[in-house]
């Protein structure tokens, strides 16, 4: 059997958003998963700087390919902090996660020069 040297494939995400947000709609359903989409580029970029498959992937979290495709896509399936444990100690890393104060609506009398509204 051939030596299989895992060659990741290329995926330009910047030309993509573009095209697909010219679609109807698109804008809105991918802000409602953005999170979703964030935390699955992390995974396949961790899982590309690492050099494996999804299959290498299964091999060392003791599960199957489909499973590793699952946790990968994003808004499909919601993976456990256990799963993304061990499926950043597969690819080399460590799990980390924040959580990051939102930003509160400033009202238009707060704004700089803006006078309170008792004042006016």
């Amino acid at each position: 059997m051939a030596d299989l040297k895992y060659q990741p494939v290329r995926h330009d995400h910047k030309a993509f958003l573009e095209k697909a947000s010219k679609r109807r709609g698109f804008s809105k359903a991918y802000e409602a998963l953005e999170v979703e989409y964030a935390l699955a580029h992390e995974m396949l970029a961790a899982r590309a700087r690492a050099g494996l498959t999804q299959e290498a992937v299964a091999g060392r979290m003791g599960t199957t390919k489909s499973a590793i495709s699952r946790l990968e896509s994003a808004g499909k399936h919601a993976p456990s902090v256990a799963s993304l444990k061990r499926y950043a100690a597969a690819v080399g890393c460590t799990l980390k996660i924040e959580l990051v104060p939102a930003r509160a609506k400033r009202r238009k009398s707060a704004q700089p020069g803006g006078q309170p509204d008792a004042v006016r």
